[in-house]
């Protein structure tokens, strides 16, 4: 009930927002050349879906985003889980890792061009870098926090090295890593858009970039509203395998 209660709070606040909008466009107060009513940009976003080339740039971004989060999470809970189990690795990457976190995804975009060329793997390798991040330091903490008394425990029982990680180290781990999952998913969103604003290899932001191109707002905010509708799904997709995943802490 209490979950439902919130829900209805967003969308009335939604509502709102979208009465308040129509309001502002209806009085004339903004040029409609700028600001559509949310009357046409409905519209755009019917004629968008019926003619087919609004869902296929959606689906673009979809997998665009998808393969390069997924491949940044792969490689973070492999990578992350050597660094925490291990003092020595850890000494010695943690100057590596330091030095390259705060590097701005897109500033490697130059990078990446002039090694890959303006395609997808220009794309995916943009969002695997940039999202690489959060599930790797959320991986090496939870790693590096497991109990060692678990660890003196397993060695008693005589459990082997991989028993160890899957029945121990990467239970404790998970909850870190799952909220890592998270943050990255909406970073490869956003990256997601900009690589495609730049590469032109379709999607959401080749959509919306055409139309601030042309000057066709109703698509721009189609496109913009198709966009904030792909993160709130993607966000709750993280966080109902999270609760499911989580639900033997809530026992």
């Amino acid at each position: 009930m209490k979950r439902a209660g919130w829900w209805l709070a967003s969308l009335g606040v939604v509502a709102a927002a979208v009465y308040g909008w129509q309001l502002v466009t209806a009085a004339g107060l903004v040029s409609p050349v700028f600001v559509p009513s949310p009357q046409r940009v409905w519209s755009a976003l019917q004629r968008g879906i019926q003619t087919g080339a609004l869902t296929n740039y959606t689906l673009q971004t979809v997998v665009h985003m998808f393969w390069g989060w997924f491949a940044a999470s792969c490689a973070a809970i492999a990578l992350g889980s050597i660094i925490g189990m291990s003092p020595t690795i850890r000494a010695y990457l943690q100057p590596s890792l330091e030095l390259m976190r705060p590097l701005p995804a897109s500033a490697t975009i130059p990078i990446f061009t002039l090694a890959l060329g303006l395609n997808d793997g220009l794309v995916l390798s943009v969002i695997a870098f940039g999202a690489v991040w959060p599930t790797l330091l959320s991986t090496i903490y939870g790693f590096e926090s497991v109990d060692e008394r678990h660890y003196e425990v397993a060695a008693a029982l005589g459990m082997s090295r991989f028993d160890i990680v899957r029945k121990i180290a990467l239970p404790s781990a998970l909850p870190d890593i799952l909220a890592g999952m998270r943050v990255s998913v909406t970073i490869a969103l956003i990256l997601t858009i900009v690589c495609e604003m730049i590469a032109g290899v379709g999607g959401l932001g080749q959509w919306i970039l055409n139309a601030g191109r042309t000057f066709r707002a109703d698509n721009l905010f189609a496109g913009i509203f198709v966009l904030g509708l792909l993160g709130l799904i993607s966000t709750n997709l993280i966080v109902g395998a999270e609760r499911y995943m989580l639900r033997w802490k809530q026992t």
